[in-house]
């Protein structure tokens, strides 16, 4: 029995292959949750939000793992396997993220002595540079044309996307507030920079590479009309341009949040101002 998606070296059908590992690993990470969120005692509103925030994280990370996503990835389309990278890191990771609470990451971390290593980790120049690193090494054709034709590389190439997703939006959106960067700007540069210049590169490779780069993909039986480089090309494009939205957007949404709390603090002085006006006194940075 196959348990996860490898190269299959036959020609593609739309016949459903069945991956039990797949199935084992999305109850691993969606049960402990729901049983610990059970036991935390009666819902609220901020429960709700963060559960649906999980599970859709564990549906994405179900889409990107399993048939038939997962077994084009493995053995037949680069673009394939590049798209399930863009859903690990940029859907699945975040999504995962924030649907986790706060006093759930704490005891996790507390059990398994973690802290420490998550202080580190959550820095944003480590985790820039663990996540790229984990780009490059895990698109490298010696990676990919090594790893995929075995069911551990195969899953060893899933778990390091998702763990370099994780890594890289921990400084923005970390459940452990004191781990995320201190400021809205320092999060949006962050972001811009791990996330989207650095990933132009191989992804200008993939793009331009006057020749198909990976043996996996080269040798495959095709999967319709789409030629090794026209589905390298796509591949590159993706990786290039498949997680802009959600990177863009989250920078706009950091935006507005720091523009509402610059509007906060403003509103704070001048009640500040009101109140020591009304009492006689002189405003505070009165000379």
């Amino acid at each position: 029995m196959t348990w996860w998606c490898i190269t299959l070296q036959e020609p593609w059908t739309w016949d459903v292959q069945l991956y039990p590992g797949i199935w084992l690993s999305v109850l691993a990470i969606v049960v402990p949750y729901l049983v610990a969120q059970a036991r935390r005692g009666q819902p609220n509103a901020d429960r709700a939000r963060r559960t649906a925030f999980y599970l859709a994280g564990a549906l994405a990370y179900w889409i990107a793992t399993d048939w038939p996503l997962g077994t084009l990835g493995a053995g037949y389309l680069a673009s394939a396997h590049m798209f399930q990278f863009v859903l690990y890191t940029t859907v699945a990771a975040p999504l995962l993220l924030l649907g986790i609470p706060e006093w759930m990451a704490r005891r996790v971390v507390s059990r398994l002595r973690l802290y420490r290593a998550a202080t580190v980790v959550s820095r944003p120049l480590v985790a820039a540079v663990l996540y790229n690193a984990i780009l490059l090494a895990t698109h490298s054709p010696l990676a990919v044309d090594n790893l995929r034709s075995n069911q551990f590389g195969s899953f060893a190439l899933d778990a390091a996307w998702l763990v370099g997703g994780l890594i890289m939006w921990l400084p923005v959106i970390s459940p452990i507030p004191e781990l995320r960067a201190r400021s809205y700007g320092g999060r949006m540069v962050y972001l811009f920079l791990a996330a989207q210049v650095v990933p132009m590169i191989p992804g200008g490779i993939l793009t331009f590479a006057e020749f198909p780069l990976y043996s996996t993909y080269e040798l495959a039986p095709r999967v319709g009309e789409l030629s090794s480089s026209g589905d390298q090309q796509l591949a590159g494009v993706l990786m290039k341009l498949g997680g802009l939205p959600v990177i863009w957007g989250t920078m706009f949404a950091l935006m507005v949040k720091w523009a509402r709390a610059e509007g906060h603090m403003d509103d704070r002085e001048r009640r500040a101002r009101a109140r020591a006006a009304a009492a006689g006194s002189p405003p505070a940075d009165a000379s």
